[in-house]
Order: C-alpha cells, then sequence, then structure tokens
C-alpha cells in the first residue's frame, strides 16, 4: 500500500476538533485515515467511532487513552524504521491533551505532533516501497 502522505495540518485538524467536541474526527477518520493507520501499526485498531462513543460516558478519557495508545505505537513505528524526532508518544498525547488543555492549544499541539510523526513514518514507508522492500 502505498501511503498518501497526509500532510494535513495536524494543529488545525486539532483545533477543529477541539471545538465540535471530536465530532469532525468522527467524519474524517473513516475516510481513509483509519485505514491507513492500520496498515501503518499492522494491526487492525479500534474503529474511532466506537472510542468515541466509549469516551461519551467517562467524558472522553476514554477517547483520549485510546488516542495516545495509537500514538505511542505510531512512535515505536518511527523507531523501528530510524524515523527522526521529535515523535509523538503517549505521554506527549495525554499530557498536552488533559494539562495543555488549561492554555487550549494543548490538544492542538498534540494532535499537530501526532500527524508530523504520521507523514514522517508515511514517507519512510513510501521510501521502501519505491525501493522494492515492502509491498
Amino acid at each position: 500500500m502505498r501511503f498518501k502522505h497526509t500532510r494535513r495540518k495536524g494543529f488545525l485538524i486539532g483545533f477543529i476538533d477541539f471545538f465540535t467536541a471530536g465530532t469532525f474526527l468522527l467524519v474524517w477518520m473513516p475516510l481513509g485515515l483509519q485505514d491507513e493507520l492500520d496498515a501503518i501499526l499492522g494491526h487492525r485498531t479500534q474503529r474511532y467511532w466506537k472510542a468515541y462513543l466509549l469516551g461519551i460516558p467517562t467524558l472522553f478519557v476514554y477517547t483520549l487513552v485510546w488516542m495516545a495508545r495509537v500514538a505511542e505505537e505510531l512512535k515505536a513505528k518511527a523507531i523501528e524504521l530510524g524515523v527522526e524526532g521529535p515523535h509523538t508518544s503517549w505521554w506527549h498525547m495525554f499530557g498536552w491533551n488533559v494539562f495543555g488543555i488549561l492554555i487550549l492549544v494543548g490538544p492542538m499541539i498534540a494532535t499537530l505532533r501526532f500527524f508530523r510523526t504520521l507523514n514522517r513514518v508515511e514517507e519512510a514507508l513510501n521510501g521502501q516501497i519505491d525501493r522494492g522492500g515492502v509491498k
């Protein structure tokens, strides 16, 4: 699978998602991002809409932990591929979303780093495909 490079502006996505209480990602994740994450991580991840629904009764703590777990797996993949950091991580995602909310831009910072790491991983995987190393 050749990755299209998300090249989406992580800060903007975080901004929109924050002010729509997560409903933006409900619409956007199924449009290809969820499948890209599955291909990169090598397994089918829980669908975002399920994590979102399970997050409602927990004040979205479940959703945040789900996203932080995906971020940690993405960091591990980046390290495995030799992608230079800084990388996203469990604590970066969780910390900026919980404590960074006090300065309002925390969730956007976490999302920006997530998408930067994702883009770098996709570039590395596409490079392997171009060299014939990965199908």
